[in-house]
């Protein structure tokens, strides 16, 4: 089991750099241009590169990763920056068949087109065929959204022993919940739209990595194609920050109580959650996990089912993502994933749980 990140240092790294005087709370520069007389060197010089509040940000990101952060204005733009820095014209790729489609969409459409070849396996077989010939591994434990699990440090150690990249998408988990990097990954990607921002009302996304020619790659990529986050939502997520430690915990505490309760239930087919001890990945996330994390998967009867549930529970909200203060479902067979027609991804929130307990229990009985 990896250490979490100091979540007490997190709140006081501004006021480590503070002169007296300066304000406590975090400014927001909204700039374009910057005073630049004589030579451009040393200094902000553009708004496409140089921004004091992504710099803040990534610093917040940082320590948390402890490794260095460079944000992005999605989960997938930062995806995109760490394939595309990372691959080129006839290597191979390798992602997971049951992780969040959008990744194997850009795959298919667009780095295919440029003579990279794409495979696929399923994150519970990971390492089966080995890694060797592979550029760059994709990797997502947790899965999204079937909860499969894969022994990050396993398949992390045999991708370099074959001179593979490893880039692990820990949006599920957040530094709070796993450590990828301490577990050897090369790269850590993240959508932090999800419990990161934590109010559903920002698109962000982060690379981390300690490789400095991997993080060189990564900025010119971001200079180069303009995929720069916005400053307004930059400063929304460092506020968001100091507050990610006891969200994520009530919503890891909220999750496990709810599973358990769930064991069982006559409404559901199948149950999925790692804190479970009698999911197949319990034993595992149990030695590469802090925290058994937020989402559980639901399998009801049917479609009809499944989509009444969502509908009728009166403290859930239909909506895709995930990881908001408020509890959340979809159906995702809907989007084409691998999964059951009534598989349902529920994002438990920060509600108190014995009214989001009655509430799901009532929406299920119908």
């Amino acid at each position: 089991m990896t250490d979490r990140p100091d979540a007490a240092r997190l709140l006081h790294l501004r006021g480590e750099t503070l002169a007296k005087g300066d304000p406590v709370a975090l400014p927001l520069t909204l700039a374009s241009m910057y005073h630049l007389p004589g030579d451009p060197g040393g200094v902000a010089a553009y708004g496409r590169s140089d921004n004091p509040t992504w710099e803040a940000l990534e610093a917040a990101l940082g320590h948390l990763e402890d490794a260095p952060a460079l944000v992005f204005p999605s989960g997938m733009a930062a995806i995109a920056a760490a394939l595309f820095a990372t691959l080129g014209a006839g290597d191979r790729l390798l992602m997971p068949s049951d992780g969040y489609y959008t990744p194997r969409v850009l795959a298919e459409n667009f780095l295919s087109g440029l003579g990279i070849v794409v495979e696929t396996r399923p994150t519970a077989r990971f390492t089966e065929g080995g890694f060797d010939g592979y550029r760059a591994v994709l990797i997502e434990s947790p899965s999204n959204p079937g909860l499969d699990l894969c022994d990050l440090a396993a398949v992390t150690g045999a991708v370099r022993a074959a001179a593979g990249v490893s880039i692990v998408d820990n949006t599920t988990m957040t530094p709070f919940g796993q450590r990828p990097l301490e577990l050897g990954a090369d790269i850590v990607v993240a959508s932090d739209t999800k419990a990161p921002g934590g109010h559903s009302d920002i698109l962000m996304g982060h690379v981390a990595s300690r490789d400095g020619q991997v993080m060189a790659r990564v900025a010119d990529w971001r200079k180069l194609t303009g995929a720069i986050p916005g400053p307004f939502e930059a400063w929304m997520l460092h506020r968001s920050l100091a507050t990610l430690e006891l969200r994520f915990a009530r919503m890891c505490d909220n999750a496990q109580i709810i599973a358990e309760r769930l064991r069982g239930h006559p409404a559901l087919t199948a149950l999925r959650f790692p804190g479970l001890p009698d999911d197949p990945g319990h034993n595992l996330a149990r030695s590469q996990m802090t925290r058994m994390g937020f989402l559980i998967g639901l399998t009801l009867a049917d479609e009809a089912s499944a989509e009444r549930f969502i509908a009728e529970c009166r403290l859930i909200t239909p909506a895709t993502s995930f990881g908001g203060v408020h509890s959340s479902a979809e159906r995702r067979a809907r989007w084409g994933d691998a999964v059951a027609p009534g598989f349902v991804r529920l994002s438990v929130g920060c509600e108190p749980v014995q009214d989001l307990w009655r509430a799901i229990d009532a929406a299920l009985r119908g």
